[in-house]
């Protein structure tokens, strides 16, 4: 069956990394650090996916520019001392060497700093198959579609064959606004009812229903 697209763009934080539980209780102990209300799971779980001082901006809009500003320091320090072997979502290392292995460009679009990133391709052992990726800190925030169009341009594959996976409505309002395709996960940080509205292509429970249908279907 021929290749039905070219670029695959993996979100990283809740879809190929299990770190949503980390991203969480990180932005929970900030606000307690800064002595913020302390937001709810849910809450929490909603602004992952964006750059970091608009996700705080977003969950905490009454805060000063002096508390956002100490929370994301906060934020910064409490998610470095849990991020060192967070653990790829299981299959995910195979399936990614051998969709490169079978010809796919792929990349990452993230809503992690540059630094971040780089620190998580190193302990993951998968950047040699990842061709380019993009950042919050380099790039307009999700669901703005600089990144995609970004990647989309360097590598030089048009939208229509290029595939967005991601687990926040933010990835796939993204791919909406860049005319690419997308997947969504369920099993990361946002609930299935917040993805639909976004049209993917498809949704999965778990990564290895993400890694079935690529190969039946990319």
């Amino acid at each position: 069956m021929p290749k039905q697209f070219d670029l695959l763009v993996f979100d990283w934080d809740g879809t190929l990394s299990d770190s949503t539980h980390a991203i969480v209780v990180s932005v929970q102990e900030a606000a307690r650090d800064a002595g913020l209300p302390i937001p709810g799971e849910a809450d929490a779980r909603s602004i992952i996916g964006l750059e970091l001082h608009r996700a705080i901006t977003v969950l905490l809009p009454d805060a000063d520019a002096a508390q956002l500003e100490l929370l994301a320091e906060r934020y910064r320090v409490q998610f470095h001392t849990r991020s060192h072997g967070i653990a790829l979502f299981d299959g995910v290392a195979e399936a990614v060497k051998q969709l490169a292995d079978e010809g796919f460009l792929l990349a990452v679009a993230t809503g992690k700093t540059r630094r971040g990133l780089e620190r998580a391709l190193d302990e993951s052992g998968l950047r040699p198959y990842f061709q380019t990726s993009r950042c919050a800190d380099e790039c307009f925030s999700k669901p703005h579609p600089q990144m995609l169009l970004q990647i989309m341009d360097e590598l030089n594959v048009a939208p229509e064959r290029t595939l967005m996976i991601g687990d926040t409505s933010f990835d796939l309002q993204m791919a909406n606004s860049a005319s690419a395709r997308s997947l969504a996960v369920t099993y990361g940080a946002q609930p299935l009812e917040n993805l639909l509205a976004h049209k993917p292509l498809d949704h999965f429970d778990n990564f290895a229903q993400v890694w079935q249908w690529l190969q039946t279907n990319a």
